[in-house]
């Protein structure tokens, strides 16, 4: 009933906005159906036979005016403050490509000094649970480190999302769109693509696991065994 549990800063920062933006409605609601009342209460025909004929209050013209304006800009504040914390620019402690696939992912690890230099997909896999949210391969990243994601498409839109994270970008293709994510809690996150992009939109999920440093290296030490073989498979399946 409630969102996914918030494990980074900007992802805490997101559900407290929300949730004061909730507050904030409610209190306008209910200040509004005060009045309702309270005219319909004051002002019936019963207690009020022979209404008033002036059609203009200038304080309270000029108070619903300037209200409202103060409440956008209350409201506008901490909006900006967001938004300037994602789209800010910090040096990465890793860099993924994503790309977007009619309907899966491909996840790009450039070669760095800890590893790396591979490539692989992220299809579904339906044997596992919970059911529509599992792939047969996961993004990995270390826990407490800025990882930087690199977004782009093959074929059409997608949107690559991660509620936990406080993160949601689109995927296009012929461009690289990109943020940021600090994970400050290990374990298993799920997203799914966000953009109606064809038949098997709903089956496009994103899986992304976070570990400590050490596991990662290991993962890391193995994935390139591993998705290297793969890669060249296919390198020489096309040259074929």
């Amino acid at each position: 009933m409630s969102r996914q549990v918030p494990v980074t800063e900007n992802a805490r920062d997101i559900l407290n906005f929300e949730i004061g933006l909730h507050w904030l409605s409610l209190a306008i609601s209910v200040f509004v159906l005060g009045l309702i009342l309270w005219c319909v209460f004051r002002f019936g025909e019963k207690r009020n036979p022979n209404p008033s004929r002036f059609t203009h209050n200038t304080a309270i013209e000029v108070a619903w005016t300037i209200v409202p304006v103060l409440i956008l800009v209350a409201v506008a504040i901490p909006s900006f403050r967001l938004l300037r914390t994602q789209l800010a620019d910090p040096k990465a402690d890793m860099i993924v490509k994503v790309i977007g696939h009619a309907w899966y992912w491909s996840y790009e690890y450039p070669q760095t000094e800890q590893g790396g230099g591979f490539t692989f997909d992220a299809n579904l896999d339906e044997d596992k649970q919970p059911r529509l949210l599992q792939t047969d391969n996961e993004m990995v990243v270390p826990v407490g480190k800025i990882v930087k994601v690199q977004v782009t498409a093959a074929d059409v839109i997608h949107s690559w999302a991660m509620p936990a994270f406080g993160f949601k970008i689109d995927a296009i293709p012929g461009r690289l769109n990109q943020m940021w994510f600090k994970a400050e809690k290990e374990g298993t996150y799920h997203g799914q693509c966000s953009e109606l992009c064809g038949q098997r939109h709903a089956y496009m999920p994103i899986v992304v696991r976070v570990v400590s440093d050490q596991a990662y290296a290991e993962w890391l030490k193995e994935a390139k065994t591993k998705y290297a073989s793969l890669d060249n498979g296919k390198s020489l399946a096309s040259a074929r």
